[in-house]
């Protein structure tokens, strides 16, 4: 399976004061690639996930790159889970979480069916993941975020393009974009931002086992003739996280090469 390289820690970048990120399922994936790219840039990363096993890998991977990190296990569905290991990464960051990284969600298991065929079960399931566990997370790490805390939630460019057989899926990121929106008038009174991305289909390890494909799927349609790479993402969670972005909250920032424009 082809992989995407992960920016050079040794490349120059400007010091962020040893600032501490959560980044939900990063046991792989997109997530692992947001705690390399963050770990590039001088954070300290908190990879939290399920995947305990997974978690473990990502921080080796940081580590190895000169990088810090520590893992978590993390349910983000569940009230207890969130606000234990919010407390946790608190303790790994001197006491404050800076930046919030929603990226956990259920993507490459959901079966594709038109609406009235999707098992209600399975809707829950991707409902109280997607949609759910961003709000658990955030309401659990909002009593650490100071002044300048960042909030960066996942959507998915398919909300735009209404990609179908996909409802439940489309629908739950659908929800975090009113969340995010929501979010950002109540956080703002704390200084803290909010914004969601919204990637187009990303040549991860779950999109390469989603379709035979993925390096050429949509590619015809971008203005930018190449399939997204996760650096492409990181680039985009890299610059909300930061000092440029400072007046940019509710927003969602479409990362799709030009697929479609909104």
């Amino acid at each position: 399976m082809p992989t995407s390289p992960v920016r050079s820690m040794s490349e120059p970048t400007a010091p962020v004061g040893g600032r501490t990120v959560l980044v939900t399922g990063a046991a792989g994936g997109l997530g692992r690639a947001f705690a390399l790219g963050f770990a590039g840039r001088g954070y300290r990363v908190a990879v939290a996930d399920v995947n305990t096993e997974g978690s473990a890998d990502t921080v080796r991977l940081v580590r190895e790159a000169g990088g810090t990190a520590e893992a978590f296990r993390l349910d983000v569905t569940n009230i207890d889970s969130t606000e234990e290991t919010a407390a946790a990464v608190a303790a790994f960051g001197d006491g404050r979480i800076d930046v919030v990284v929603n990226n956990a969600a259920i993507y490459a298991t959901i079966t594709r069916a038109p609406f009235e065929d999707i098992d209600p079960a399975e809707w829950d399931l991707v409902m109280n993941v997607n949609l759910k566990g961003p709000w658990l997370v955030t309401r659990a790490c909002s009593p650490y975020l100071t002044e300048g805390g960042r909030v960066i939630n996942l959507a998915s460019a398919t909300i735009f393009s209404g990609s179908e057989q996909w409802l439940h899926y489309v629908a739950s990121k659908g929800g975090t974009v009113a969340m995010t929106r929501v979010l950002a008038k109540e956080l703002g009174r704390r200084s803290i931002t909010v914004n969601a991305i919204a990637p187009g289909f990303t040549l991860t390890e779950a999109s390469y086992g989603h379709m035979e494909n993925a390096e050429s799927y949509g590619v015809d349609r971008g203005a930018l003739k190449r399939p997204c790479e996760p650096e492409d993402i990181v680039g985009a969670a890299l610059f909300l996280a930061g000092s440029d972005s400072a007046y940019v909250t509710g927003q969602t920032l479409v990362v799709d090469g030009g697929r479609q424009f909104v």
